[in-house]
């Protein structure tokens, strides 16, 4: 028993960490954009790094994925107001895909990301970026 257990063991090891299950930063995000939601809602990467970004848009609307500078947050509605708090952002027709990449910040912390569609804020369309020491 004991020699079959062991390598069984250590195959769900390796297979769990080859597909990302360790939990630690990437630098590919993967996200999905319909009415009103972010899927994933919450994303890890490292500081300084170039990301990729693959964003689907599964609405029928424009979504944007706008990451705000450190510390600063949306208020009561995303607007004029917010644009000079903007760290990146990317959007999406709706029914379509889009890929860029852009530089992680340096400064670890957690980001607000929102989407800066006119009331898709306030429809709970909100997320969170972590970004940790690499």
């Amino acid at each position: 028993m004991k020699k079959i257990f062991l390598p069984l063991v250590l195959s769900l090891i390796f297979v769990l960490t080859a597909c990302g299950g360790g939990g630690g930063p990437s630098t590919t995000i993967d996200v999905t954009f319909a009415e009103f939601t972010f899927t994933p809602a919450e994303f890890t990467i490292p500081a300084g790094q170039e990301i990729t970004i693959n964003a689907k848009n599964d609405g029928a609307v424009e979504h944007e994925f706008v990451i705000m500078n450190l510390g600063q947050t949306v208020g009561d509605d995303f607007g004029e107001e917010d644009e000079g708090n903007i760290y990146w952002e990317v959007e999406a027709e709706g029914g379509k895909s889009v890929t860029a990449t852009f530089t992680a910040p340096t400064e670890p912390g957690v980001y607000q990301v929102v989407c800066g569609t006119e009331g898709h804020f306030v429809a709970g369309m909100i997320g969170k970026l972590t970004v940790v020491a690499p």
